[in-house]
């Protein structure tokens, strides 16, 4: 019987190394524990990674320290790139032919599929239909990761998506060259980056960041982490849904519940 096309359509196919260190961190460090309950070898999904099979490599190495027994697979839709990430296989890291049906040998299921500068290149309406095919192949309490970075992986974010739709949204951004949090805005992933406009809740979160991050500077003087923890803790004192917390936000990154962000809502009203 032929094999089903893959579904989904070959992207631009952009990377470089240690692009993706962000989201790998938080891969192993807030969502480690989905790797380590698990009762068998636990597989990742590096989902359209690209024209260097780098990544899926990276990925593997920093999973391997969380759990050792961890199976990291890069699936890609264009046969030229699996060709290219072959030679690299070794146990524990292997590539396939695929898109958003994630085929994966005996039928396993993924506890964690990460999309990165995938869905980006899709129009915002496939975005549902996209999530919804990738979930769907989730082990119980997997996770989808869809998110999207600047080139060298200075700006990024993230939505994790579970069984039940999106739970949060994760901005992660190099605090040493950074202008205003809100320089993020051009990297959302698909699902919000049309929505930045006044009147949609991540333009008022992202507004509500840069104020934040303002009021700061005051901190600048011992330190670009001094700033970002005092701006962040402004920012839950105000209300705002932040799901991390200092240790997380000293790398310059923070985790905002999705209610807070989710397109189409009512802003939220943060206290004063």
């Amino acid at each position: 019987m032929a094999r089903a096309k893959p579904i989904g359509v070959v992207t631009r196919g952009t990377t470089n190394p240690n692009r993706l260190r962000r989201v790998d961190r938080w891969i192993a460090g807030p969502q480690g524990w989905r790797l380590r309950q698990s009762p068998t070898p636990p597989v990742v999904v590096d989902l359209g990674y690209g024209a260097s099979p780098v990544t899926a490599v990276e990925l593997s190495d920093r999973l391997r320290r969380v759990r050792p027994d961890v199976e990291v697979v890069g699936i890609e839709i264009d046969p030229a790139r699996v060709a290219a990430g072959r030679p690299l296989e070794r146990p524990g890291l292997s590539f396939r032919l695929g898109g958003f049906e994630v085929p994966l040998e005996g039928g396993s299921r993924p506890v964690v599929v990460r999309a990165f500068n995938v869905l980006r290149q899709y129009a915002e309406g496939e975005v549902a239909g996209a999530w919804a095919e990738v979930v769907g192949r989730l082990a119980p309490e997997g996770l989808l990761v869809d998110g999207t970075c600047d080139e060298l992986g200075r700006r990024s974010a993230w939505v994790a998506v579970e069984a039940g739709g999106p739970v949060s949204l994760s901005v992660s951004l190099r605090l040493a060259d950074l202008g205003r949090p809100s320089d993020v805005a051009e990297r959302l992933p698909k699902v919000l980056i049309h929505r930045n406009v006044p009147g949609e809740p991540v333009h008022a979160f992202l507004m509500a960041l840069d104020r934040a991050w303002d009021h700061a500077a005051g901190h600048a003087a011992y330190g670009v982490r001094q700033r970002c923890l005092a701006a962040l803790g402004a920012l839950r004192e105000q209300g705002w849904p932040l799901l991390d917390g200092p240790g997380r936000w000293r790398l310059g990154e923070l985790t905002v519940a999705w209610s807070a962000v989710e397109p189409g809502g009512r802003p939220f009203v943060a206290r004063r």
